[in-house]
């Protein structure tokens, strides 16, 4: 019997509530559910929140449904206070156990739809001039449902590698799909998703020198052609451009590299040409993953690779 998802109403439910008992007008967990709502709608400050909903018509049902017991919402001043009092690294680790209970409710991939999880870091914009602790943030986000699933502070991007553990051991590895930048192309990440039953795709650049070295050797031309497993070589057109892009595969790097899981390399050329300029720019780009060829061809890698960027 297939499980039930658990509303999230429920999981913040076990946030303890700072306020004292008097005064209180609204559920912490109601408050919390309508802020998040509030900001998948676009606002991100508690003004914008409390805004939000005060100019909906008809929002009365929907906030008894969430917990609320009068049918208004928290003024900005209540957020202001509620939000300042709320540990945050708390309510953050409870959004991210939710999503991943229900990752199989909110995500149902079609036949031969694989579905990656961008792992990438992001500097928060003007943070570091305020002088923000962990300002760098390292997220995983799902390619399909375009959600972070889970986040974690660093202090800058260089702490990105000595983070990975902790994160990935947040994180339901089994059965998953990462890509990442090559940055994050390292031996231990490698090992820590294969050994956890997930698979990678990772981007190897100079920082990888002898695995760098040795998929251009492999896919050198001339002279590469005996060793392509499979290719892909869509075009596509739009946002004033029309771009190229051929993918080939190799398994021969596998009956020899020690790098964990290693099942296929790729090579990646794309050729965007600006429609305005006429301008042609060339690119390549050299990858590894885990994924064997029967569950990925080379169609799928270079639509795991898009969705990663």
């Amino acid at each position: 019997m297939e499980r039930k998802a658990r509303p999230l109403v429920e999981r913040l439910a076990e946030i303890r509530d700072p306020r004292k008992a008097k005064g209180k007008r609204h559920p912490l967990p109601a408050i919390l559910s309508l802020c998040l709502v509030a900001m998948m709608a676009g606002a991100k400050t508690p003004k914008a929140m409390a805004n939000w909903w005060k100019n909906r018509i008809g929002l009365g049902p929907f906030l008894e449904r969430l917990g609320f017991s009068k049918a208004y919402g928290p003024s900005k001043s209540t957020l202001y206070r509620v939000l300042s009092l709320i540990p945050i690294e708390q309510f953050e680790a409870m959004v991210s156990e939710w999503l991943e209970e229900n990752w199989g409710h909110l995500l149902q991939p079609g036949e031969n739809e694989l579905d990656g999880v961008a792992m990438d870091g992001k500097t928060l914009r003007g943070s570091r001039r305020r002088g923000a602790d962990n300002a760098h943030l390292l997220a995983a986000l799902s390619h399909r449902l375009g959600l972070i699933i889970s986040q974690l502070g660093v202090d800058d991007k260089t702490n990105e590698i000595g983070a990975m553990p902790e994160f990935l051991a947040g994180l339901i590895i089994e059965g998953r799909i990462f890509t990442m930048d090559a940055l994050l192309t390292q031996r231990d990440i490698a090992q820590t998703i294969v050994a956890g039953g997930g698979d990678y795709v990772m981007i190897v650049k100079v920082n990888q020198p002898k695995l760098y070295t040795d998929l251009k050797e492999l896919f050198a031309e001339p002279g590469a052609e005996p060793f392509i497993a499979d290719e892909a070589a869509p075009t596509n057109k739009g946002h004033g451009r029309i771009e190229q892009r051929r993918l080939r595969t190799s398994l021969d790097l596998a009956d020899f590299s020690d790098w964990p899981g290693l099942q296929q390399a790729f090579i990646l050329r794309r050729k965007p040409i600006i429609f305005k300029t006429g301008q042609l720019r060339q690119e390549t780009v050299y990858g590894i993953t885990s994924l064997p060829p029967q569950r990925a061809d080379a169609s799928q890698l270079l639509s795991l690779i898009r969705g990663h960027w």
